[in-house]
């Protein structure tokens, strides 16, 4: 049941800034209507909930160990408690539909859109599907887009994580061996799926553009990931994939920007102070503009302290920064009821102490799904 409450003596981020306001919430969301039952939160900060763009953290919670999880709903609700105590009210789990196969097969993915779909109507947090799509594996264009159609699956991503250098020159890729026996493949067997997927590499444009067509027409969002150049965005722009993740390089943020195409950045990068692979720092290309979302990508903690550390290196104010991971995400992802504290906005909203800047309460939707230490003093009190 959503709460009926005016939240006192904080500091509230709402469009006007951040001031010490009352903030009214009734209904599931924002209201303007004072409510008589007020929580006294003053020495608190209430920030808008944060809107994850993109995270695969969740798979810790439905395979811990190697085929130790059978049960995937189970999982969900488990990765549902860690997004709200990391002050997450909408989060999109990005899945992949890979040659990789196990976790990241095709099979493995249904399953998981199933289990999300039995759940998700006992849960608070706004769980979103994503589907990481291997664009090497022609043969399975047909079952993805239905797979799509099946579960009502909104968003879609294009990657390419084939050893195509490697399977150029005809070496072993790296890692092959491992890869294949952690999955139960057998490794000769692995290495000739991906050597018979190399070999059909000249085929995929032709066949992307009719399948990002067709997505499109349904109304799916599209996305590219790891973008290296501005001629491969401008390409992915063409298809009318309006989204560029994680892009390596500043040439290929520049060109998503200059094409009107959003970007979203990983907040781990920022929090580490640059990519731990030698791509393009986080943290320059948001000082130049060429930011409009942070992701939690593989940590989901890493978005509150990624907002704040922008805001205390003087890059941007806190409500730049915090904007970054909550109306930046919700605007891409066409999510126009959050992302904001404002009048018939979703009540989504995350309560950090101002000192230590801990969080200590969540709400989603006006229901509360995370709850500790001194902001749980006020709230039962």
């Amino acid at each position: 049941m959503s709460v009926a409450l005016c939240l006192r003596g904080a500091e509230v981020l709402t469009r006007g800034g951040i001031a010490r306001r009352d903030l009214n919430i009734a209904g599931g969301v924002v209201t303007e209507a004072p409510q008589s039952r007020a929580v006294d939160l003053s020495g608190f900060l209430v920030l808008p909930g944060i809107v994850d763009a993109h995270g695969d953290g969740f798979e810790r919670h439905l395979a811990p160990r190697r085929g130790a999880m059978k049960d995937l709903g189970q999982g969900l609700v488990a990765a549902e408690a860690e997004l709200a105590a990391n002050g997450i009210t909408t989060a999109v789990l990005a899945q992949f539909y890979s040659w990789e196969g196990g976790m990241r097969g095709p099979d493995f993915a249904a399953r998981v859109f199933a289990a999300l779909d039995a759940v998700r109507k006992r849960l608070d947090t706004a769980l979103l599907a994503q589907l990481r799509f291997e664009t090497p594996m022609l043969e399975d264009y047909a079952a993805m887009t239905e797979m799509v159609a099946r579960f009502a699956i909104p968003y879609v991503v294009f990657n390419d994580h084939l050893p195509h250098d490697a399977l150029d020159k005809g070496k072993r890729p790296p890692r092959l061996t491992g890869q294949a026996l952690r999955i139960g493949r057998n490794p000769e067997k692995h290495l000739e799926m991906m050597q018979a997927l190399h070999a059909r590499r000249g085929e995929v444009p032709a066949a992307l553009e009719g399948l990002a067509r067709t997505l499109k027409a349904r109304g799916v969002r599209l996305g590219s990931h790891d973008d290296r150049t501005g001629a491969a965005r401008a390409r992915w722009h063409a298809m009318g994939v309006g989204l560029a993740e994680f892009p390596e390089t500043q040439e290929a943020a520049e060109a998503a920007r200059e094409q009107g195409d959003g970007v979203v950045l990983g907040a781990p990068n920022v929090v580490r102070g640059g990519s731990h692979n030698g791509n393009a720092s986080a943290v320059d290309l948001v000082a130049m503009g060429l930011c409009d979302a942070l992701a939690s990508d593989y940590h989901y903690p890493s978005l509150r302290r990624a907002a704040f550390l922008l805001a205390d290196a003087g890059l941007c104010d806190l409500a730049a920064a915090w904007a970054l991971v909550s109306a930046g995400p919700a605007r891409l992802l066409g999510l126009g009821d959050r992302g904001v504290l404002a009048p018939g906005k979703r009540a989504d909203l995350v309560v950090i102490e101002a000192q230590n800047r801990d969080i200590c309460a969540t709400l989603a939707g006006g229901r509360i799904t995370f709850l500790r230490g001194p902001a749980a003093e006020r709230f039962l009190g």
